[in-house]
């Protein structure tokens, strides 16, 4: 089967069915997240041991990216989101019956590691349907894991609320989790190991140059800068209200929401603008609305105007990311899962790298200051825009 054989109703189920394993990667990360403090106090851990864990978490996600990208050029993502995200939903469990720290690192790594294998595969297999539809749909797959972070937040923060144990909660959100993604694996489209021509030029696949490596680099560091302002956003928008305009903790909440909301808004609209204006415009007026949004809680003494500036920010970047794993998934050098990987890992790197280096910043300078190095870096990723024009356009955009 090619792509140019796939009839559109083939083709819609596939859509669906990376629709449904976006949502289940974000709702099994929420339905984690929301059940931190009980696991915490069940294994008795401090909060300066917590950190450590969730990067123990963070690092399993790393080896699980690497690993999943070669894997999925020899057997495929189809394989490969299969075996990730019934090792994601398994995983999910584990958190829930650790009784002590190393139990709960054993369970954060193994949870990490699928959640990495599972990010590479699925936006592998992402690129691989937008390829067949011939337009920009990948923005819409990342609002999909917006939304099943919604939804994992809401049924976590309910099973709390009906005193249901976290063993049990996790269970029953891993046992959904992998029911869907065996639901998937049918409608998912078959991916060639190391597809003989390169997309949409018919022109054969080249084996990794020193320019193709340059240009992963490119895009990974393009992902690096906007991973980390979007980190320092999930993790400081909250604080930074409270601390900056002395709110409450419950106007302050509204920092987050409204970035994240505009985020997924964002995602929602952000492929029909890449088909009329094409994926260079998107990332670099996105990166600069994100500036001026960024800039505006900066500069804010104002609550109202403090919480449009964070939504402003989340709206620039939400089309952003998708444009460069795009651009990943189809460069013509190289392995396709290969290049996924490298790219997605640089990117984990700066989601990880932004909470911690505005936190260490703190220690000098106040919190709301800090936030000029997140716009830095959306403005570095402005000027590199061009990176993720398709391989087949000559001219930068």
């Amino acid at each position: 089967m090619t792509l140019a054989t796939l009839d559109p109703a083939r083709l819609r189920s596939a859509r669906a069915a990376v629709f449904g394993v976006f949502a289940v990667n974000g709702f099994l990360l929420a339905a984690w997240v929301v059940h931190i403090p009980p696991i915490s106090d069940r294994t008795g851990v401090s909060h300066a041991t917590l950190g450590w864990l969730l990067l123990v978490l963070a690092g399993g996600a790393l080896v699980g990216m690497q690993i999943a990208g070669p894997l999925a050029d020899r057997w495929g993502s189809r394989r490969m989101i299969g075996a990730a995200g019934l090792l994601l939903s398994v995983g999910a469990i584990g958190p829930g019956l650790a009784s002590d720290a190393t139990g709960l690192a054993v369970a954060l790594a193994v949870f990490g590691l699928g959640n990495g294998a599972l990010d590479v595969s699925m936006n592998s297999q992402a690129v691989h349907v937008e390829r067949a539809y011939g337009r920009p749909i990948m923005s819409a797959f990342h609002a999909l894991f917006s939304l099943g972070g919604v939804v994992g937040s809401v049924l976590g923060a309910a099973t709390l609320a009906a005193g249901l144990a976290p063993p049990t909660a996790l269970a029953g959100a891993g046992a959904l989790g992998a029911a869907t993604i065996l639901g998937c694996l049918p409608a998912l489209l078959p991916h060639q190991a190391h597809p003989p021509e390169a997309p949409e030029t018919g022109t054969r696949r080249r084996p990794p140059t020193r320019a193709a490596t340059r240009r992963v680099l490119a895009l990974g560091t393009i992902a690096f800068a906007l991973f980390l302002a979007e980190g320092a956003a999930n993790d400081w928008s909250t604080l930074q209200v409270k601390e900056h305009l002395g709110t409450s903790d419950a106007t302050a909440a509204l920092a987050f929401g409204a970035f994240a909301v505009m985020m997924t808004v964002g995602r929602l609209t952000a492929d029909r603008v890449a088909a009329v204006l094409g994926p260079v415009a998107v990332v670099r007026y996105g990166t600069l609305i994100a500036a001026v949004g960024l800039t505006a809680v900066i500069g804010s003494g104002w609550v109202w105007l403090t919480l449009a500036g964070w939504a402003v920010f989340g709206l620039g970047l939400s089309g952003c990311i998708p444009q460069i794993f795009t651009a990943a998934g189809n460069l013509h050098a190289g392995a396709p899962g290969v290049n996924m990987s490298r790219v997605v890992g640089m990117g984990y790197l700066g989601l990880l790298a932004g909470p911690a280096l505005l936190g260490w910043l703190t220690e000098v300078i106040p919190l709301t200051l800090t936030l000029t190095v997140p716009l830095v870096f959306v403005l570095v990723a402005c000027r590199f825009a061009d990176q993720v024009r398709p391989d087949n356009e000559t001219n930068i955009t």
